[in-house]
């Protein structure tokens, strides 16, 4: 089993309480290896994705931004300020949002084992608090490498740039860039209060991590096997949202610590990004598919 981030993450926790059962409820007949830091590909987490659909890996956690390289109607989850707030993203991961995600990923040779979380995606930077779209304005900040965050950027009227992640602190520190997005752990994981000074509570982008297995190996095993991966899996996921939510709340008191300034923009500035986000839901509609868009949307 594969994961992308490091040992210490809750990722790699929720991996290891799954292999740990599944062992357990197997007498230790199968055992589960999880690979932290994408060590299985070389720190590549498209390339991890692409060695669990041919089968060079059984299991992994991947987020959805990973999965839309190669099935883009899986970027749908990422659309900007899809959910307000954990609670709406619950809703809809718990039922047929979820469900209907589940479907795309048989169809792509994935055995669905559920949803862990990274958590929503906020944004840093150097140069001013970030409250309303024109704070953004040519602000040079770094994404993840996947079009629809380039276009939504572009569109709020940042400078977008990618560029490998463990790049971005030395690039932050010597003024590169102004700025970057992402979930609360990542940040602090990261140490990027030692190089940002503003960061914006904003929740833009849910990040869900697929909990996913190679199908052809899921369907070779027996029945009875199934169901304890499935439960494992289902234990795993609870198991790492749970810590996740725990610790990102750990982590913002530390952060406010260190000097990081935290902004939180209203519902009406919220609204105001939300209405300069909308030619990328016109524009990814047909990508995504309109049917399932709706299911996230109404």
């Amino acid at each position: 089993m594969s994961v992308t981030v490091s040992e210490s993450s809750t990722w790699y926790k929720g991996a290891m309480h799954f292999a740990k059962e599944v062992e357990e409820k197997t007498n230790g007949r199968i055992k589960t290896k999880v690979y932290a830091n994408e060590q299985l590909s070389a720190g590549d987490s498209a390339k991890g994705v692409e060695m669990l659909l041919k089968g060079s890996t059984d299991l992994s956690y991947h987020s959805p931004i990973i999965y839309s390289v190669f099935e883009k109607r899986l970027g749908v989850i990422s659309a900007p300020f899809l959910f307000k707030n954990l609670e709406e993203a619950d809703k809809k991961m718990k039922g047929e949002g979820g469900e209907a995600l589940k479907k795309i990923l048989l169809e792509n040779g994935i055995e669905p084992l559920g949803f862990g979380e990274s958590g929503f995606r906020q944004v840093t930077n150097n140069v001013r608090p970030i409250k309303n779209p024109e704070d953004i304005e040519n602000l040079k900040i770094r994404i993840p490498g996947i079009k629809m965050f380039s276009d939504l950027w572009r569109e709020l009227g940042a400078d977008p740039t990618t560029m490998a992640f463990s790049e971005v602190f030395t690039a932050l520190q010597q003024g590169t860039i102004d700025g970057q997005e992402n979930p609360i752990d990542v940040i602090k994981s990261s140490k990027l209060e030692e190089v940002q000074k503003y960061i914006s509570m904003w929740n833009y982008s849910y990040d869900p991590l697929i909990f996913g297995m190679n199908k052809e190996k899921f369907d070779s095993m027996h029945p009875d096997d199934q169901k304890i991966i499935k439960k494992a899996a289902e234990n795993a996921n609870k198991y790492q949202i749970k810590l996740a939510r725990e610790q990102e709340q750990r982590q913002i008191e530390e952060l406010k610590a260190a000097g990081m300034e935290f902004v939180y923009p209203t519902d009406a500035e919220i609204e105001l990004f939300r209405k300069a986000s909308e030619k990328i839901y016109e524009e990814y509609e047909s990508i995504w598919g309109s049917d399932l868009l709706e299911t996230f949307r109404k």
